[in-house]
């Protein structure tokens, strides 16, 4: 197996040169966004940027994220963005930003034919209440931020394989490494089982040191002190 077929790969962004370029690869397999990296890429128009990214991407999954608090337009905003296209995998949070869980949300949405990704889900207690809404139905992405639980200095892997466990339990059902921190994370994310790590281009950029012999990347590292330190004319 090589380095492109470790895990599904899916770029994580906004900034629409950077996804045309993504777009090009075939080892891309899917594509994913927020609000939060749209309003960073200066996006303006939810919808025309919508769009315009499904044009170039093909047929490949795309997940756009609703942003209601309130569970009927949440709902309302799913079927919209659900319209845009086959391929888009409707963004639900684990819980809206008063904390209540979104499990109704994601059950009704499926009852209705929409296929979704259930997103920013951080721990196992999340993912077994998950479980009873998630209905037979279209595809659904289940995201564990597993580059934020690390951040609070806590294993990832733990919550990782409990979602793996429960997608054996549901056809049509994938677990996404989310928010990666590093590029040994695609290689985590292989070995726990997950089907798909989402990432952003300055990761998914040096796919192609996975598996650089060591040695040689040493003697690089030390080449480039003696370069810059030439360069910058130092002296001792």
């Amino acid at each position: 197996m090589n380095k492109y077929e470790l895990v599904e790969l899916f770029a994580d962004g906004a900034d629409i040169e950077q996804i045309k370029t993504l777009a090009s690869f075939d080892w891309i397999k899917g594509f994913t966004t927020n609000p939060t990296l749209m309003r960073k890429a200066g996006v303006d128009n939810y919808l025309d940027f919508a769009l315009e990214t499904l044009s170039v991407i093909g047929d490949r999954p795309l997940s756009l994220e609703v942003f209601a608090t309130e569970f009927a337009d949440m709902e309302r905003q799913a079927g919209v963005l659900a319209e845009l296209g086959a391929n888009v995998n409707v963004k639900i949070p684990i819980t809206n930003t008063k904390g209540e869980f979104c499990g109704e949300t994601v059950r009704n949405l499926l009852s209705k034919g929409v296929a979704v990704n259930v997103t920013a889900i951080m721990t196992c207690d999340q993912l077994d209440r998950l479980c009873e809404f998630l209905v037979p139905g279209p595809g659904v992405f289940i995201s564990v931020f597993a580059g934020r639980i690390a951040d609070t200095g806590v294993d990832p892997i733990p919550t990782i394989t409990r979602a793996v466990e429960i997608c054996g339990e549901r056809a049509n059902t994938k677990v996404i490494w989310a928010s990666p921190r590093e590029l040994l994370n695609v290689v985590q994310a292989a070995g726990s089982g997950c089907h798909i790590l989402t990432a952003t281009p300055d990761i998914l950029n040096k796919i192609e040191l996975i598996g650089k012999d060591l040695a040689e990347f040493s003697l690089e590292t030390v080449k480039m002190f003696e370069n810059d330190a030439l360069a910058a004319s130092y002296k001792v």
